[in-house]
């Protein structure tokens, strides 16, 4: 039984007054099934992402091998309906593993986290790269939390916004969804930055 719009109000969001009422939640998935689940959202016709990179693998036997896998262990983002995604989880084997994430910024206790169509968009432009051009970090890796939000005016990235950040000693543009993930372009020339 697909759940109601009180039961999807109860839930944190209610995503029903919008001209399109599909979102997109990040949302985290037990035991490494993202692209398990990946491949049965695909299926189901569901738009998601998974953020990419190339690892090696076996890297001690005598013929290593460079694999795609997931940059970011155990998240998928999925564009959808929360009503939608919560009848699924309860009854679909394969995507029973999907956990929403909390809202920790949020002013209601319990708001499940979604991401705006823009900042996603934005996101998946610089983390749908799978080449060098690009770094996933951890909260580790960030030097310092304040930065200038600049936009890129040319080449590969042209109208991405970030933020610029010290990352590994050196000055990049990083695209976040906090508390999510967070992605650091390699290199920008100065002269493709304006300020924002």
């Amino acid at each position: 039984m697909m759940a109601t719009n009180q039961y999807a109000k109860d839930l944190g969001h209610d995503t029903t007054m919008c001209s399109d009422p599909k979102v997109w939640f990040p949302m985290r998935v037990t035991y490494s099934r993202e692209l398990k689940v990946k491949a049965e959202l695909d299926r189901l016709s569901i738009e998601n992402f998974i953020p990419m990179t190339y690892k090696v693998v076996d890297a001690y036997k005598d013929n290593p091998q460079r694999e795609l896998v997931p940059a970011i262990n155990n998240l998928i983002f999925v564009r959808s309906t929360q009503e939608r995604i919560s009848y699924l989880k309860s009854s679909n084997e394969v995507l029973e593993p999907l956990r929403y994430m909390i809202d920790q910024t949020a002013q209601q206790p319990h708001t499940i986290m979604t991401v705006p169509d823009r900042q996603m968009e934005n996101f998946m432009r610089v983390a749908s790269k799978t080449d060098n051009s690009v770094m996933f970090l951890n909260d580790e890796t960030i030097v310092g939390k304040e930065g200038k939000r600049v936009m890129i005016t040319g080449g590969a990235f042209e109208g991405v916004t970030g933020v610029i950040r010290r990352v590994k000693r050196c000055k990049r543009v990083v695209v976040e969804i906090e508390g999510v993930a967070s992605v650091a372009i390699a290199f920008v020339p100065v002269a493709l930055l304006r300020e924002v």
